[in-house]
Protein backbone atom coordinates (compact mmCIF):
# COMPACT_ATOMS: atom_id res chain seq x y z
CA UNK A 1 0.00 0.00 0.00
CA UNK A 2 2.38 2.65 -1.23
CA UNK A 3 -0.26 5.42 -1.19
CA UNK A 4 -0.99 5.00 2.52
CA UNK A 5 1.91 5.93 4.82
CA UNK A 6 1.73 2.74 6.85
CA UNK A 7 4.46 3.12 9.44
CA UNK A 8 2.75 4.08 12.66
CA UNK A 9 5.72 6.08 13.92
CA UNK A 10 5.79 8.26 10.80
CA UNK A 11 2.03 8.84 10.77
CA UNK A 12 1.91 9.59 14.50
CA UNK A 13 4.85 12.00 14.23
CA UNK A 14 3.12 14.00 11.48
CA UNK A 15 -0.09 14.28 13.49
CA UNK A 16 1.77 14.96 16.74
CA UNK A 17 3.48 17.94 15.11
CA UNK A 18 0.17 19.79 15.00
CA UNK A 19 -0.37 20.56 18.71
CA UNK A 20 3.36 21.28 19.14
CA UNK A 21 3.16 23.92 16.43
CA UNK A 22 0.00 25.33 18.00
CA UNK A 23 1.71 25.67 21.39
CA UNK A 24 4.63 27.51 19.80
CA UNK A 25 2.34 29.93 17.97
CA UNK A 26 0.35 30.58 21.14
CA UNK A 27 3.54 31.45 23.06
CA UNK A 28 4.62 33.72 20.20
CA UNK A 29 1.24 35.43 20.32
CA UNK A 30 1.54 36.14 24.02
CA UNK A 31 4.90 37.74 23.36
CA UNK A 32 3.54 39.94 20.60
CA UNK A 33 0.64 41.11 22.77
CA UNK A 34 3.14 41.99 25.48
CA UNK A 35 4.89 44.30 23.05
CA UNK A 36 1.74 46.15 22.12
CA UNK A 37 0.23 44.40 19.08
CA UNK A 38 -3.60 44.38 19.11
CA UNK A 39 -4.96 41.16 20.63
CA UNK A 40 -7.38 40.59 17.73
CA UNK A 41 -4.60 40.90 15.14
CA UNK A 42 -2.46 38.42 17.06
CA UNK A 43 -5.42 36.02 17.42
CA UNK A 44 -6.07 36.16 13.68
CA UNK A 45 -2.43 35.45 12.92
CA UNK A 46 -2.41 32.44 15.25
CA UNK A 47 -5.62 31.09 13.72
CA UNK A 48 -4.35 31.57 10.18
CA UNK A 49 -1.03 29.84 10.85
CA UNK A 50 -2.79 27.04 12.73
CA UNK A 51 -5.14 26.51 9.79
CA UNK A 52 -2.24 26.51 7.36
CA UNK A 53 -0.31 23.87 9.32
CA UNK A 54 -3.42 21.80 9.97
CA UNK A 55 -4.32 21.46 6.30
CA UNK A 56 -0.73 21.00 5.23
CA UNK A 57 -0.32 17.97 7.50
CA UNK A 58 -3.73 16.51 6.64
CA UNK A 59 -2.94 16.95 2.95
CA UNK A 60 0.30 14.99 3.31
CA UNK A 61 -1.47 11.94 4.74
CA UNK A 62 -3.55 9.50 2.75
CA UNK A 63 -6.12 7.55 4.71
CA UNK A 64 -8.15 8.81 7.63
CA UNK A 65 -6.42 12.16 8.01
CA UNK A 66 -6.82 12.93 4.32
CA UNK A 67 -10.43 11.74 4.38
CA UNK A 68 -11.11 13.94 7.39
CA UNK A 69 -9.59 16.86 5.52
CA UNK A 70 -11.95 16.20 2.61
CA UNK A 71 -14.99 15.87 4.85
CA UNK A 72 -14.43 18.90 7.05
CA UNK A 73 -15.59 21.42 4.48
CA UNK A 74 -16.69 23.69 7.30
CA UNK A 75 -13.03 24.31 8.13
CA UNK A 76 -11.86 24.62 4.54
CA UNK A 77 -14.61 27.14 3.82
CA UNK A 78 -13.40 29.21 6.78
CA UNK A 79 -9.95 29.66 5.28
CA UNK A 80 -8.64 32.40 2.99
CA UNK A 81 -8.05 31.27 -0.62
CA UNK A 82 -4.29 31.49 -0.26
CA UNK A 83 -4.47 28.69 2.35
CA UNK A 84 -7.38 26.60 1.07
CA UNK A 85 -6.23 26.72 -2.57
CA UNK A 86 -2.85 25.00 -2.10
CA UNK A 87 -4.48 22.50 0.26
CA UNK A 88 -7.06 21.45 -2.32
CA UNK A 89 -4.32 21.23 -4.94
CA UNK A 90 -2.32 18.94 -2.65
CA UNK A 91 -5.30 16.62 -2.17
CA UNK A 92 -5.98 16.50 -5.91
CA UNK A 93 -2.34 15.71 -6.66
CA UNK A 94 -2.30 12.95 -4.04
CA UNK A 95 -5.44 11.34 -5.43
CA UNK A 96 -4.27 11.51 -9.04
CA UNK A 97 -0.81 10.20 -8.15
CA UNK A 98 -2.07 7.23 -6.12
CA UNK A 99 -0.47 4.18 -7.73
CA UNK A 100 -2.88 1.35 -8.58
CA UNK A 101 -2.82 -1.86 -6.60
CA UNK A 102 -0.74 -4.47 -8.50
CA UNK A 103 -2.79 -7.10 -10.34
CA UNK A 104 -1.44 -9.89 -8.09
CA UNK A 105 -2.66 -8.03 -4.98
CA UNK A 106 -6.07 -7.46 -6.59
CA UNK A 107 -6.35 -11.15 -7.41
CA UNK A 108 -5.50 -12.03 -3.81
CA UNK A 109 -8.31 -9.82 -2.46
CA UNK A 110 -10.73 -11.34 -4.99
CA UNK A 111 -9.70 -14.86 -3.98
CA UNK A 112 -10.13 -14.06 -0.29
CA UNK A 113 -13.60 -12.65 -0.93
CA UNK A 114 -15.05 -14.71 -3.78
CA UNK A 115 -12.97 -17.88 -3.44
CA UNK A 116 -10.01 -19.35 -5.32
CA UNK A 117 -12.29 -20.02 -8.28
CA UNK A 118 -13.28 -16.33 -8.54
CA UNK A 119 -12.44 -16.25 -12.26
CA UNK A 120 -15.26 -18.73 -12.91
CA UNK A 121 -17.73 -16.02 -11.89
CA UNK A 122 -16.58 -13.74 -14.70
CA UNK A 123 -16.55 -13.97 -18.47
CA UNK A 124 -13.77 -11.38 -18.33
CA UNK A 125 -12.00 -9.15 -15.79
CA UNK A 126 -9.85 -6.08 -16.52
CA UNK A 127 -6.74 -5.94 -14.33
CA UNK A 128 -6.31 -2.21 -15.02
CA UNK A 129 -8.46 -0.16 -12.61
CA UNK A 130 -11.14 2.07 -14.12
CA UNK A 131 -11.12 4.33 -11.05
CA UNK A 132 -9.18 4.73 -7.80
CA UNK A 133 -10.00 6.35 -4.46
CA UNK A 134 -8.48 6.70 -1.00
CA UNK A 135 -9.52 3.24 0.26
CA UNK A 136 -9.97 1.13 -2.88
CA UNK A 137 -10.24 0.91 -6.64
CA UNK A 138 -12.83 -0.18 -9.22
CA UNK A 139 -12.30 -2.63 -12.09
CA UNK A 140 -14.50 -3.36 -15.09
CA UNK A 141 -15.61 -6.89 -15.80
CA UNK A 142 -18.27 -9.04 -17.43
CA UNK A 143 -20.22 -11.32 -15.08
CA UNK A 144 -20.84 -14.94 -15.98
CA UNK A 145 -24.39 -14.08 -17.15
CA UNK A 146 -23.05 -11.51 -19.62
CA UNK A 147 -23.79 -8.37 -17.60
CA UNK A 148 -21.16 -5.61 -17.45
CA UNK A 149 -20.08 -5.12 -13.85
CA UNK A 150 -18.08 -2.78 -11.61
CA UNK A 151 -15.81 -4.66 -9.20
CA UNK A 152 -14.83 -2.64 -6.14
CA UNK A 153 -11.71 -3.92 -4.36
CA UNK A 154 -10.55 -2.46 -1.04
CA UNK A 155 -6.85 -1.82 -0.47
CA UNK A 156 -5.32 -4.29 2.02
CA UNK A 157 -4.66 -2.51 5.30
CA UNK A 158 -6.79 0.54 4.43
CA UNK A 159 -9.17 -0.03 7.34
CA UNK A 160 -6.45 -0.23 9.95
CA UNK A 161 -4.75 2.91 8.63
CA UNK A 162 -8.00 4.89 8.54
CA UNK A 163 -9.05 4.03 12.09
CA UNK A 164 -5.53 4.68 13.39
CA UNK A 165 -5.65 8.18 11.89
CA UNK A 166 -8.96 8.96 13.54
CA UNK A 167 -7.70 7.74 16.91
CA UNK A 168 -4.82 10.20 16.54
CA UNK A 169 -7.01 13.04 15.30
CA UNK A 170 -9.48 12.68 18.18
CA UNK A 171 -6.72 14.00 20.43
CA UNK A 172 -6.51 17.24 18.50
CA UNK A 173 -9.85 18.75 19.51
CA UNK A 174 -8.19 21.79 21.06
CA UNK A 175 -6.42 22.56 17.82
CA UNK A 176 -9.62 22.47 15.76
CA UNK A 177 -11.40 24.63 18.35
CA UNK A 178 -8.96 27.45 17.59
CA UNK A 179 -10.62 27.79 14.19
CA UNK A 180 -14.21 27.25 15.38
CA UNK A 181 -14.51 27.88 19.14
CA UNK A 182 -18.27 27.22 19.12
CA UNK A 183 -17.78 23.69 17.77
CA UNK A 184 -18.02 20.47 19.79
CA UNK A 185 -15.12 18.91 17.93
CA UNK A 186 -14.81 15.65 19.90
CA UNK A 187 -18.41 14.66 19.22
CA UNK A 188 -18.06 15.54 15.54
CA UNK A 189 -14.88 13.50 15.16
CA UNK A 190 -16.55 10.53 16.88
CA UNK A 191 -19.42 10.71 14.38
CA UNK A 192 -17.03 10.92 11.42
CA UNK A 193 -15.06 7.94 12.71
CA UNK A 194 -18.24 5.87 12.97
CA UNK A 195 -19.28 6.80 9.42
CA UNK A 196 -15.83 5.98 8.02
CA UNK A 197 -15.83 2.62 9.81
CA UNK A 198 -19.12 1.86 8.06
CA UNK A 199 -17.68 2.93 4.72
CA UNK A 200 -14.96 0.30 5.11
CA UNK A 201 -17.57 -2.44 5.52
CA UNK A 202 -18.76 -3.48 2.06
CA UNK A 203 -21.51 -5.56 3.68
CA UNK A 204 -23.09 -2.31 4.91
CA UNK A 205 -22.56 -0.63 1.53
CA UNK A 206 -24.23 -3.55 -0.28
CA UNK A 207 -27.20 -3.42 2.10
CA UNK A 208 -27.52 0.37 1.70
CA UNK A 209 -27.38 0.18 -2.09
CA UNK A 210 -29.96 -2.62 -2.13
CA UNK A 211 -32.28 -0.60 0.13
CA UNK A 212 -31.99 2.49 -2.05
CA UNK A 213 -32.60 0.43 -5.20
CA UNK A 214 -35.80 -0.93 -3.58
CA UNK A 215 -36.95 2.64 -2.94
CA UNK A 216 -36.05 3.68 -6.50
CA UNK A 217 -37.06 0.62 -8.56
CA UNK A 218 -35.75 -0.08 -12.05
CA UNK A 219 -38.77 1.62 -13.68
CA UNK A 220 -38.29 4.89 -11.78
CA UNK A 221 -38.70 7.76 -14.28
CA UNK A 222 -35.88 9.87 -12.81
CA UNK A 223 -33.18 7.64 -11.34
CA UNK A 224 -31.33 4.37 -11.83
CA UNK A 225 -29.58 2.57 -8.97
CA UNK A 226 -27.27 -0.28 -10.06
CA UNK A 227 -28.09 -3.74 -8.70
CA UNK A 228 -25.73 -5.37 -6.20
CA UNK A 229 -24.65 -8.66 -7.82
CA UNK A 230 -22.22 -10.06 -5.25
CA UNK A 231 -20.48 -9.02 -2.03
CA UNK A 232 -17.95 -10.90 0.08
CA UNK A 233 -15.16 -9.61 2.27
CA UNK A 234 -13.44 -6.60 0.69
CA UNK A 235 -15.08 -7.13 -2.71
CA UNK A 236 -18.31 -5.59 -4.01
CA UNK A 237 -19.69 -6.38 -7.47
CA UNK A 238 -22.46 -4.20 -8.92
CA UNK A 239 -23.96 -3.45 -12.32
CA UNK A 240 -21.86 -1.20 -14.51
CA UNK A 241 -23.82 1.76 -15.85
CA UNK A 242 -22.83 3.97 -18.77
CA UNK A 243 -23.71 7.61 -19.17
CA UNK A 244 -22.32 11.13 -19.27
CA UNK A 245 -20.48 11.94 -16.02
CA UNK A 246 -21.87 14.95 -14.18
CA UNK A 247 -18.37 16.43 -14.28
CA UNK A 248 -18.54 16.43 -18.09
CA UNK A 249 -21.86 18.28 -18.05
CA UNK A 250 -20.29 20.81 -15.68
CA UNK A 251 -17.42 21.40 -18.11
CA UNK A 252 -19.19 21.28 -21.47
CA UNK A 253 -22.97 20.83 -21.12
CA UNK A 254 -25.42 23.34 -22.61
CA UNK A 255 -27.90 25.18 -20.38
CA UNK A 256 -30.75 22.69 -20.87
CA UNK A 257 -28.43 19.79 -20.01
CA UNK A 258 -27.17 21.64 -16.94
CA UNK A 259 -30.65 22.47 -15.67
CA UNK A 260 -31.94 18.95 -16.29
CA UNK A 261 -29.00 17.28 -14.54
CA UNK A 262 -29.13 19.79 -11.67
CA UNK A 263 -32.83 19.25 -11.04
CA UNK A 264 -32.42 15.45 -10.88
CA UNK A 265 -29.29 15.78 -8.74
CA UNK A 266 -31.09 18.07 -6.29
CA UNK A 267 -34.20 15.86 -6.31
CA UNK A 268 -32.20 12.72 -5.54
CA UNK A 269 -30.35 14.24 -2.58
CA UNK A 270 -33.51 15.75 -1.11
CA UNK A 271 -35.80 12.76 -1.72
CA UNK A 272 -33.47 10.08 -0.32
CA UNK A 273 -34.43 10.33 3.36
CA UNK A 274 -38.17 10.36 2.61
CA UNK A 275 -38.11 7.53 0.06
CA UNK A 276 -35.51 5.22 1.61
CA UNK A 277 -34.61 6.63 5.04
CA UNK A 278 -31.05 7.06 3.71
CA UNK A 279 -29.04 10.08 2.61
CA UNK A 280 -26.32 9.59 -0.03
CA UNK A 281 -23.32 11.02 1.81
CA UNK A 282 -20.88 11.57 -1.05
CA UNK A 283 -22.43 13.91 -3.66
CA UNK A 284 -19.22 14.18 -5.68
CA UNK A 285 -19.94 14.64 -9.43
CA UNK A 286 -18.01 11.44 -10.15
CA UNK A 287 -20.77 9.44 -8.47
CA UNK A 288 -23.47 10.53 -10.93
CA UNK A 289 -24.13 9.77 -14.60
CA UNK A 290 -26.81 11.16 -16.92
CA UNK A 291 -27.92 8.10 -18.87
CA UNK A 292 -29.05 7.89 -22.49
CA UNK A 293 -32.72 7.85 -21.44
CA UNK A 294 -32.29 11.07 -19.43
CA UNK A 295 -32.30 9.44 -16.01
CA UNK A 296 -29.65 10.06 -13.37
CA UNK A 297 -27.57 7.00 -12.51
CA UNK A 298 -26.20 7.02 -8.96
CA UNK A 299 -23.02 5.24 -7.80
CA UNK A 300 -21.13 4.55 -4.56
CA UNK A 301 -23.22 3.98 -1.44
CA UNK A 302 -20.31 3.58 0.96
CA UNK A 303 -20.96 6.90 2.70
CA UNK A 304 -24.63 6.81 3.67
CA UNK A 305 -26.42 8.46 6.59
CA UNK A 306 -29.55 6.97 8.14
CA UNK A 307 -32.18 9.68 8.68
CA UNK A 308 -35.03 8.66 11.05
CA UNK A 309 -38.46 10.20 10.42
CA UNK A 310 -38.41 12.34 13.56
CA UNK A 311 -35.02 13.79 12.60
CA UNK A 312 -36.25 14.43 9.05
CA UNK A 313 -39.09 16.51 10.46
CA UNK A 314 -36.85 18.41 12.90
CA UNK A 315 -34.37 19.13 10.12
CA UNK A 316 -37.06 20.33 7.72
CA UNK A 317 -38.67 22.50 10.35
CA UNK A 318 -35.32 24.08 11.18
CA UNK A 319 -34.73 24.82 7.50
CA UNK A 320 -38.18 26.39 7.17
CA UNK A 321 -37.71 28.57 10.27
CA UNK A 322 -34.33 29.61 8.90
CA UNK A 323 -36.05 31.11 5.84
CA UNK A 324 -38.08 33.48 8.01
CA UNK A 325 -37.21 37.02 9.02
CA UNK A 326 -37.92 36.45 12.74
CA UNK A 327 -34.40 36.23 14.11
CA UNK A 328 -35.47 35.44 17.69
CA UNK A 329 -37.36 32.41 16.40
CA UNK A 330 -34.37 31.38 14.29
CA UNK A 331 -32.00 31.65 17.27
CA UNK A 332 -34.37 29.61 19.46
CA UNK A 333 -34.56 26.89 16.81
CA UNK A 334 -30.76 26.80 16.43
CA UNK A 335 -30.32 26.54 20.19
CA UNK A 336 -32.91 23.76 20.37
CA UNK A 337 -30.93 21.75 17.79
CA UNK A 338 -27.62 22.62 19.52
CA UNK A 339 -26.21 24.66 16.64
CA UNK A 340 -25.68 27.29 19.32
CA UNK A 341 -24.33 25.58 22.42
CA UNK A 342 -25.40 26.43 25.92
CA UNK A 343 -23.58 29.49 27.27
CA UNK A 344 -22.62 30.83 23.82
CA UNK A 345 -23.81 34.38 23.08
CA UNK A 346 -24.74 35.27 19.51
CA UNK A 347 -25.23 38.69 17.96
CA UNK A 348 -28.72 38.42 16.44
CA UNK A 349 -28.15 40.95 13.65
CA UNK A 350 -24.92 39.26 12.58
CA UNK A 351 -26.65 35.87 12.62
CA UNK A 352 -29.49 37.14 10.44
CA UNK A 353 -27.10 38.77 7.98
CA UNK A 354 -25.16 35.51 7.76
CA UNK A 355 -28.17 33.22 7.23
CA UNK A 356 -30.29 35.32 4.85
CA UNK A 357 -28.38 34.67 1.60
CA UNK A 358 -27.73 31.02 2.52
CA UNK A 359 -31.45 30.29 2.76
CA UNK A 360 -32.29 32.26 -0.40
CA UNK A 361 -32.59 29.15 -2.65
CA UNK A 362 -35.42 27.91 -0.38
CA UNK A 363 -37.36 31.20 -0.50
CA UNK A 364 -37.68 32.13 -4.18
CA UNK A 365 -39.71 30.20 -6.77
CA UNK A 366 -36.55 29.36 -8.73
CA UNK A 367 -32.93 30.09 -7.88
CA UNK A 368 -29.88 30.64 -10.07
CA UNK A 369 -26.98 28.74 -8.55
CA UNK A 370 -23.68 30.16 -9.76
CA UNK A 371 -20.06 30.51 -8.76
CA UNK A 372 -20.39 34.19 -7.87
CA UNK A 373 -23.08 33.43 -5.29
CA UNK A 374 -20.95 30.59 -3.93
CA UNK A 375 -17.92 32.88 -3.61
CA UNK A 376 -20.06 35.34 -1.68
CA UNK A 377 -21.16 32.56 0.67
CA UNK A 378 -17.57 31.49 1.19
CA UNK A 379 -16.51 35.07 1.89
CA UNK A 380 -18.93 35.15 4.81
CA UNK A 381 -16.98 32.44 6.60
CA UNK A 382 -13.43 33.29 5.55
CA UNK A 383 -13.25 36.15 8.03
CA UNK A 384 -11.19 34.72 10.88
CA UNK A 385 -11.85 37.57 13.31
CA UNK A 386 -13.27 36.38 16.66
CA UNK A 387 -16.32 38.59 16.04
CA UNK A 388 -17.42 36.54 13.01
CA UNK A 389 -20.68 34.89 14.08
CA UNK A 390 -20.02 31.66 12.12
CA UNK A 391 -17.11 30.86 14.45
CA UNK A 392 -19.56 30.68 17.36
CA UNK A 393 -21.76 28.07 15.72
CA UNK A 394 -21.66 24.36 16.49
CA UNK A 395 -22.24 21.40 14.15
CA UNK A 396 -24.19 18.72 16.08
CA UNK A 397 -22.99 15.16 15.34
CA UNK A 398 -26.27 14.06 13.73
CA UNK A 399 -25.97 16.96 11.27
CA UNK A 400 -22.35 16.27 10.24
CA UNK A 401 -23.13 14.25 7.10
CA UNK A 402 -26.21 16.38 6.35
CA UNK A 403 -23.99 19.48 6.41
CA UNK A 404 -21.45 17.79 4.18
CA UNK A 405 -24.12 16.86 1.63
CA UNK A 406 -25.78 20.29 1.75
CA UNK A 407 -22.52 22.21 1.33
CA UNK A 408 -20.95 19.89 -1.26
CA UNK A 409 -24.23 19.50 -3.16
CA UNK A 410 -24.71 23.26 -3.26
CA UNK A 411 -21.19 23.58 -4.62
CA UNK A 412 -21.99 21.16 -7.46
CA UNK A 413 -25.19 23.06 -8.32
CA UNK A 414 -23.15 26.27 -8.51
CA UNK A 415 -20.63 24.56 -10.78
CA UNK A 416 -23.53 23.60 -13.03
CA UNK A 417 -24.56 27.29 -13.25
CA UNK A 418 -28.20 26.15 -13.20
CA UNK A 419 -31.63 27.56 -12.42
CA UNK A 420 -33.96 25.14 -10.62
CA UNK A 421 -37.01 25.24 -8.29
CA UNK A 422 -35.12 24.20 -5.13
CA UNK A 423 -37.93 25.47 -2.89
CA UNK A 424 -40.59 23.35 -4.61
CA UNK A 425 -38.35 20.28 -4.36
CA UNK A 426 -37.84 20.99 -0.65
CA UNK A 427 -41.59 21.32 -0.06
CA UNK A 428 -42.15 18.05 -1.91
CA UNK A 429 -39.48 15.93 -0.25
CA UNK A 430 -38.36 17.38 3.09
CA UNK A 431 -40.63 16.39 5.95
CA UNK A 432 -41.23 19.38 8.23
CA UNK A 433 -40.53 22.01 5.58
CA UNK A 434 -44.15 23.05 5.99
CA UNK A 435 -46.23 26.18 5.66
CA UNK A 436 -46.42 28.84 8.35
CA UNK A 437 -49.76 27.61 9.68
CA UNK A 438 -48.35 24.17 10.49
CA UNK A 439 -45.28 25.68 12.12
CA UNK A 440 -47.42 27.98 14.27
CA UNK A 441 -49.54 25.03 15.38
CA UNK A 442 -46.43 23.02 16.19
CA UNK A 443 -45.02 25.90 18.25
CA UNK A 444 -48.28 26.07 20.19
CA UNK A 445 -48.10 22.33 20.87
CA UNK A 446 -44.50 22.77 22.12
CA UNK A 447 -45.61 25.52 24.51
CA UNK A 448 -48.48 23.40 25.83
CA UNK A 449 -46.16 20.41 26.29
CA UNK A 450 -43.71 22.65 28.12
Amino acid sequence: MSDLPRRAVTRSAKLASLPIGFAGRTALGVGKRTFGRPAEAVAMEIQQRTAEQLFKVLGELKGGAMKLGQMLSIFEAALPPEIAGPYRATLTKLQEAAPPLPAAAVHKVLAEGLGDDWRDRFESFDDDPAAAASIGQVHRGVWKDGRKVAVKVQYPGAGKALISDFNQLSRLAKLFSVLMPGLDVKSMLAELKERVAEELDYTIEAASQTAVRAAYPADDPDFYIPEVIAQAGDVLVTEWIDGTPLSQIISSGDQDERDHAALLYCRFLLSGPKRSGLLHGDPHPGNFRVMADGRLGVLDFGAVDRIPEDFQHRMGRLLRIGTMAEIDRIEDALRREDFIREGVDIDAESLQAFLAPITEPFVTETFKFNREWLRDMAARVTDLRPTNVVRQLNLPPEYVIVHRVLSAGTGVLCQLECEIPARAESLRWISGFADEAELTAADSDDELAG
